[in-house]
């Protein structure tokens, strides 16, 4: 049984997660001057965000929304995701080409003291995540404090 309200709106992170980097309350994403949402890039897919400060100091964001949580611990994916790896193959590409990236996962629950992969339920997902953060890709965590009436970011939660 959850301890906690759990957010069931998938349109809720990608929004939530721009609002609050555009009002500098993700401390590893300050200081970029423009956001732009939903991205292509070169491999054909699109990223939720781009973050550009002058004129060649970019980075792309992936968002992924975290709601499986269980003894504590936030677990993502909760199925099996081919696009979810690809998108981390992609940032893995545009770090090479001296692009900064991260990976946000937004555990939308309350409940959560730190995250991993759910190898459990997708061993490929869970390679190519530690893969692309061996590769410079960085790893975003944040929570979020939700009642009936409101949603924000909450606190950042460690990796296990």
């Amino acid at each position: 049984m959850p301890t906690s309200l759990v957010g069931v709106n998938t349109m809720v992170p990608n929004r939530l997660v721009k609002k609050s980097i555009e009002e500098g309350r993700v401390r590893q994403l300050r200081g970029y001057k423009n956001i732009k949402s939903e991205v292509k890039v070169p491999g054909g897919s699109r990223l939720d965000l781009l973050l550009t400060k002058g004129e060649n100091e970019k980075c792309f964001v992936e968002i992924k929304n975290c709601t499986l949580v269980k003894d504590g611990i936030a677990y993502f994916p909760d199925a099996v995701t081919a696009r979810g790896r690809k998108h981390l193959v992609e940032l893995q590409k545009l770090v090479l080409k001296g692009n900064r990236c991260a990976a946000f996962f937004l555990v939308q629950r309350m409940d959560a003291k730190a995250f991993t992969t759910a190898d459990h339920i997708d061993p490929a997902y869970g390679k190519e995540f530690r893969k692309a953060k061996n590769s410079g890709v960085k790893v975003i965590v944040y929570d979020v404090v939700m009642d009936l009436n409101k949603i924000i970011l909450g606190k950042k939660i460690p990796l296990c």
